[in-house]
């Protein structure tokens, strides 16, 4: 008996824990409870995510926002992604990262200030991150390695299109997504007067390949 009541009350505070977050998410996007979702398209370069120069130039097209991409390899692919949103005055959320390196995205120009992050997002990490994209403009889903059917990644996709919200994966399978990336460090850039074996790492090279909306994605370097 004991045992049932304390997982009736997990299931309460769970529930309780997101609409706490829906409340939240609706006062940043300007949105009630009741309000409906908005499907009128963005205009102009608004409707494309902002991306770190390096990592657009080598997309054969714009990433949309509203889209969902999996991301696997280097976390320096992600957290450009993130420097690069945040920068340009959009608000991200990192779910399920526990680890996620936030110096290393400042030191990439990411506005520490418009990150949320949620370390342990419980069992159901979708469930939060489908919370989330009503007020980001960027949410990073970490799924511990779990598998997400493309039943289930289908409603948070169409939810994510009518909020103008990208979804980024990674750690797991997301059913479905057009785009992924994979991206590895090939190489590293010393401070200035450091030497070789020695000194301070002040950029880091690397190669990105995949397939963005069907499309092949050639290699580029960054630092």
């Amino acid at each position: 008996m004991t045992s049932a009541i304390a997982s009736d009350r997990r299931r309460e505070n769970r529930a309780e824990q997101l609409e706490s977050l829906r409340r939240r998410m609706a006062v940043l996007s300007g949105k009630t409870s009741g309000t409906a979702a908005v499907d009128d398209p963005l205009p102009g370069s608004e409707s494309r995510l902002a991306l770190p120069p390096w990592l657009a130039d080598s997309l054969p097209v714009a990433l949309p926002r509203g889209t969902v991409a999996v991301l696997s390899g280097a976390r320096s692919l992600l957290l450009g992604v993130v420097a690069a949103v945040t920068s340009a005055g959009g608000n991200a959320a990192i779910v399920g990262q526990p680890d996620i390196g936030l110096l290393a995205a400042m030191e990439m120009g990411a506005d520490l200030s418009r990150i949320a992050v949620i370390p342990d997002a419980g069992t159901d990490p979708v469930e939060v991150a489908a919370v989330l994209v009503d007020g980001m403009d960027l949410v990073v889903l970490g799924l511990g390695g779990r598998r997400v059917p493309q039943t289930r990644a289908r409603a948070v996709v169409t939810r994510a299109r009518n909020r103008g919200c990208t979804l980024l994966v990674t750690d797991g399978e997301w059913q479905g997504a057009p785009t992924r990336l994979a991206a590895r460090v090939c190489g590293y850039e010393l401070t200035a007067g450091g030497r070789p074996g020695f000194g301070r790492i002040g950029r880091v090279r690397l190669q990105v390949g995949g397939v963005c909306a069907g499309r092949t994605v050639g290699r580029a370097r960054t630092g």
